[in-house]
């Protein structure tokens, strides 16, 4: 991935990002022009600090954060961030093991236990009593990329979806595929379905937008561990490459992923009249309308997988950032809240689209702007 291009972020990017919202109010969107309400923007010896951050976690926002972590660091180059992109289940372990300084997961900290201590409950342990927080900071939309010959522009619903992933259908002619796809030549070959083999938050947003656009097709539980159907990739780069070489092939992959690879993605027919294309502007439609599910700081998301919202494409996840409020050693967390200040900034948020992520909404990065600040 080229990243000189960002290098040219510098100060506008950092400054503008830290005009932050006061936690608990419902202020005005941060501007880009200035900082502080001064109108002046910091120079780095003023506003960067120094040392090393190291993250692990969600390998749906590897493209994104290394795009962030270039662009902060020809801002701030005495600062280093490494982040190792293992799986969101592996990032919230080595989380929770103070292993880490903060966690990437494409789900927010599970508050109910399967054994023991729930995942919510080992963070607040690991920061020293204090509440975890989960802070959304890339929005990365689920292709559902293909390889069949000859086929583009191919539609599927959640029904359908399901059925493939299950493994119900087994052909690409199959009576439900052909349907939704009149005049479409489709070959009797049959599908070869691949899924992360590792634990994957991908995995659990996608199970759960199967589970709920799927008319009851889907009976599996959304995890981090898959329960369908085909044969297992791992990470995001193994399931991509896996199609790519394989023809009448299917998977589900973050869209950085199948851009890449220059995988063609399915249109989702949602029930909203018009089948709906994977864009920036589409996925960001679904994350504005997501509802709150956490409190104060803690800003999980809820989303409506089975939206029928006209243009909103439903098959999105969030990547949060998976923080301690509080006790943290202070010089990480400064040198966090910094990373994160600039991660979350307008111009560093649109820039993600050139990679096929979609920007945070202005009315939930108001919200993260101001969940930064109170870190402490």
């Amino acid at each position: 991935m080229n990243h000189t291009r960002f290098a040219a972020l510098a100060a506008a990017a950092l400054g503008g990002a830290l005009l932050l919202a006061n936690c608990g109010s419902d202020p005005a969107p941060a501007t880009e022009d200035t900082a502080g309400g001064s109108g002046a923007q910091p120079t780095p010896s003023e506003s960067c600090p120094s040392g090393t951050v190291n993250a692990e976690g969600s390998s749906a926002q590897k493209n994104a954060i290394e795009e962030a972590i270039a662009a902060y660091q020809a801002e701030c180059p005495d600062v280093t961030i490494n982040y190792n992109p293992t799986g969101s289940g592996a990032g919230i372990k080595q989380f929770n093991a103070a292993q880490v300084d903060f966690a990437g997961s494409d789900s927010a900290l599970k508050t109910e236990a399967d054994s023991g201590k729930s995942e919510a409950e080992a963070a607040k342990e690991r920061c020293g009593g204090n509440e975890a927080w989960d802070i959304p900071m890339v929005v990365g939309p689920i292709a559902v990329a293909y390889n069949v010959a000859g086929v583009d522009g191919l539609v599927l619903d959640g029904p359908t979806t399901a059925k493939i992933f299950n493994g119900t259908i087994k052909t690409w002619n199959d009576q439900a595929i052909a349907k939704l796809n009149p005049g479409v030549t489709l070959p009797s070959d049959k599908i070869a379905v691949f899924y992360r083999s590792d634990e994957s938050g991908t995995t659990e947003n996608f199970m759960k937008y199967l589970q709920a656009a799927s008319a009851g097709a889907w009976k599996t539980e959304p995890s981090k561990t898959w329960e369908g159907a085909g044969s297992g990739k791992t990470k995001s780069d193994g399931v991509a490459e896996g199609v790519k070489s394989t023809p009448n092939s299917i998977t589900y992959v973050e869209w950085s992923y199948a851009r890449d690879n220059k995988l063609a993605m399915a249109k989702v027919d949602t029930g909203s009249g018009t089948p709906v294309e994977l864009t920036g502007e589409s996925a960001g439609q679904a994350v504005a309308a997501a509802k709150p599910d956490g409190t104060g700081n803690d800003l999980r998301l809820s989303l409506d997988y089975a939206t029928k919202a006209d243009g909103a494409y439903p098959i999105v996840l969030v990547t949060y950032e998976v923080v301690c409020s509080k006790g943290l050693d202070a010089s990480k967390t400064e040198l966090v809240k910094g990373f994160l200040t600039s991660f979350a900034s307008q111009k560093t948020q649109d820039s993600l689209q050139e990679i096929g992520y979609a920007p945070l909404p202005a009315e939930v990065r108001t919200k993260v702007d101001a969940a930064i600040k109170a870190i402490s």
